[in-house]
């Protein structure tokens, strides 16, 4: 993936109502394995990595690299929020030849079903469409993925093509800050 191109990076942390986003530090590594490591967490995106392989391999700093914030409650990492770029050479996209952000998320199951993950995601998108005004982002979730294509709906996401990929049918939608809404 390329970078967000001419956005400040990072952003000073963002507050929610509940939760901080913020850059990730050192502290943050054991956290990062876990979501990694996770078969619940990795259900959709081709099942958990060894962890001994990511002991060796993730950075002493994991996810310092422009859009990438960590999700922190009450002073604890419980998942990420990101904004990359799709790579053009993948299925799905909105503009041709394009290389549009992408919003991914990841949080550990003990956060599950309380809306962290929306809380998140609203705030990243926020700042996106305050630092990049106007351009669209996409999303893209297998279709068995159910909580997560309702989180993309209840987000304004608006689905767009469905494909297979990776041995599954893809959901694909787009959110533009522009598009109006209701």
């Amino acid at each position: 993936m390329t970078e967000l191109g001419p956005v400040a990076w990072p952003p000073a942390p963002m507050k929610t109502e509940r939760l901080v986003l913020r850059r990730s530090a050192a502290r943050d590594r054991a956290t990062f394995i876990e979501l990694f490591a996770s078969p619940e967490v990795r259900t959709y995106l081709g099942g958990p990595r060894p962890r001994d392989e990511l002991e060796r391999t993730v950075p002493d700093v994991p996810g310092r690299r422009p859009g990438v914030f960590v999700i922190e409650c009450d002073g604890t990492m419980i998942g990420t929020v990101s904004l990359d770029r799709r790579d053009r050479g993948r299925p799905g996209h909105v503009l041709p030849g394009a290389e549009e952000a992408e919003l991914g998320y990841l949080l550990l199951p003990q956060a599950w079903g309380r809306g962290y993950a929306a809380e998140a995601c609203t705030a990243a998108l926020g700042w996106f469409a305050d630092a990049l005004p106007g351009e669209p982002v996409v999303l893209c979730t297998q279709t068995a993925n159910s909580r997560s294509v309702r989180l993309a709906e209840k987000l304004g996401f608006t689905e767009v093509d469905r494909f297979e990929e990776y041995g599954a049918e893809q959901w694909f939608g787009v959110w533009s800050p522009t598009r109006p809404s209701g």
